[in-house]
């Protein structure tokens, strides 16, 4: 659904044409209103506008004034030109400036919408040009570091992707594919000889790291890297498959070594080295990484110029975390983004991994460790959301302030599901509350100010939230149009005034926000059939008639 905006120096034209005909029958889902260029122009850098229609003749700023400005500013929009001026010079000015038709007043209903169907569809051309596999490719190869460097974050991070999934993504990536091979990982921390340098340089250093990288271990190893939240290059090689499985691990060794000195000698600075065991990819590629960025932190720490090889051990004793615990996207994550579907799977892989621990001398660790984990998560977004937490979890309350943690897994899993139960229904009530309440100050707004000249925008501006939102969400909670409310308000009380009140229609036009009584004549015909006139005639010979 497009956006249309109509403007002209005669509010009687504009809020005819923006009322009376009907463009939700050729895809416009908004209609803006404008009384001259310079109102059009604020109105274009408030909204997504995909077609214009303008007068030609107008105080201030032309249309072709506002049309060439449009042109400039916002080369997609299309511009529908209205002139009572048969001149050929004005035509001529229109074609200069792209306009993409010209029509003479007065214009029908029909011209008006054949003109902007016909530029609707031109839109959603030029939109598939630019959305051709062609230009998606060249979009795609433009963004493939970035985005190859993401996928592996994530990885690295413990995203637990479906093999078919996974596999998809590296090929469409253009990475070699390999799911189930053995791997190697080697992390890279650059030292304070590169520490001086500026963002761009830093970012120049990594990339010749990378090059380097890439060149020594062409032929041998595959590489793919990124790097990570601690500032590390983190590469994933898996060997070629010609090269011995026996001495694949001295190979990569010796390679690694090689870049280090490579970067010493050819860039000037030194780098710290940590090279891990082999592994299976995606598999290992977690703990591998977490290995690795422990024994920088413990056994590399800020040493310079170190080579370590992690292999054997643990990444940090005996006791692992739940690896499912954390990782993305996190309990917060789900809950900030409303994802209570997610929420409640995130919930069931965790407890599962938890019960698969239950055997363990450390379960009881693992039961506090989620049971502190899902706590702190419902009290972050309780707390972002302005609620006390004792009043989303209500009586459980008690139990976190008196200490006494859950014993058991089926007991902490009952009790998270049913807090998040909870805190579905609260968001969902305050969300349908605030709704209906957003829906009646609407109303409120419309019904008091039908004398006015009643807006999107100046509505907008009472419920202080912007015109494109207060426009979707009344859509959704009503099924109709803002605009379609004020018109069959109109309406309704026009029937009403003409039927109990002396008032002429002009000044009944006026009550009702019309700026001229052809207007309102124009708007009640087309609704009613006949004009206000006739149609009070009508009601007094009915009135006679009983």
């Amino acid at each position: 659904m497009m956006q249309l905006l109509i403007v002209d120096d005669e509010s009687h034209v504009v809020d005819r044409l923006a009322t009376t005909i009907d463009w939700e029958s050729i895809g416009i889902a908004q209609v803006y209103r404008a009384y001259s260029g310079h109102e059009a122009l604020a109105v274009m850098e408030q909204f997504s506008i995909d077609i214009v229609i303008t007068d030609i003749q107008m105080p201030g700023m032309s249309g072709l004034d506002l049309i060439a400005r449009i042109r400039r500013d916002w080369s997609k929009t299309k511009c529908v030109l209205l002139s009572g001026y048969s001149d050929f010079q004005y035509a001529k000015e229109a074609i200069q400036n792209q306009v993409e038709d010209y029509l003479l007043k007065p214009v029908t209903e029909q011209e008006l919408l054949d003109a902007v169907a016909k530029l609707r569809g031109k839109l959603f051309d030029e939109w598939e040009q630019i959305l051709s596999v062609r230009n998606l490719t060249r979009t795609l190869n433009e963004n493939m570091p970035l985005l190859k460097g993401n996928l592996l974050l994530e990885l690295l991070q413990g995203a637990a992707w479906k093999e078919e999934t996974l596999r998809e993504k590296m090929s469409a990536l253009a990475l070699p594919d390999l799911y189930g091979q053995p791997c190697f990982l080697l992390l890279v921390r650059l030292e304070e000889t590169f520490a001086d340098y500026d963002y761009r340089g830093q970012s120049l250093i990594e990339y010749a790291i990378g090059n380097m990288a890439e060149e020594l271990f062409n032929g041998t190893f595959r590489l793919w890297h990124t790097k990570d939240a601690h500032d590390y290059l983190i590469f994933v090689a898996a060997a070629d498959e010609r090269v011995e499985a026996g001495q694949r691990a001295m190979l990569f060794e010796r390679t690694a070594s090689q870049l280090q000195a490579a970067v010493k000698s050819y860039l000037k600075g030194s780098i710290s080295v940590v090279a891990s065991e082999s592994g299976r990819f995606p598999r290992d590629v977690p703990d591998l990484y977490d290995g690795c960025v422990s024994a920088a932190r413990k056994r590399v720490g800020s040493e310079q110029g170190l080579f370590m090889r992690v292999a054997g051990e643990a990444a940090d004793g005996d006791v692992e975390s739940l690896r499912c615990l954390y990782e993305p996207p996190t309990l917060i994550h789900l809950l900030e983004a409303g994802r209570w579907d997610g929420m409640a799977e995130k919930l069931e892989r965790i407890f599962e991994e938890l019960r698969n621990k239950s055997s363990s001398p450390h379960s009881q660790e693992h039961l506090l460790e989620v049971y502190f984990a899902v706590s702190s998560a419902y009290s972050y977004i309780s707390h972002k959301n302005g609620q006390p937490l004792s009043d989303l979890i209500g009586e459980d309350y008690g139990k976190l302030t008196d200490g006494i943690p859950f014993r058991s897994v089926p007991h902490l899993q009952e009790w998270s599901l049913r807090v998040l139960q909870r805190l579905t229904e609260d968001r969902d009530r305050e969300m349908k509350d605030s709704r209906s309440a957003l829906i009646r100050a609407i109303h409120k707004f419309i019904d008091e100010n039908l004398s006015q000249d009643v807006t999107l925008q100046s509505i907008a501006d009472h419920v202080h939230m912007h015109p494109v939102y207060i426009s979707k969400i009344y859509k959704l909670e009503t099924g109709g149009n803002i605009s379609d409310y004020i018109q069959q308000l109109r309406m309704e009380k026009a029937v009403y005034l003409l039927s109990n009140s002396r008032e002429k229609t002009y000044e009944i036009a006026a009550m009702l926000g019309y700026q001229r009584p052809h207007s309102f004549n124009y708007a009640f015909k087309k609704h009613h059939g006949v004009t206000p006139q006739v149609y009070r005639d009508q009601q007094k010979k009915g009135a006679i008639g009983q």
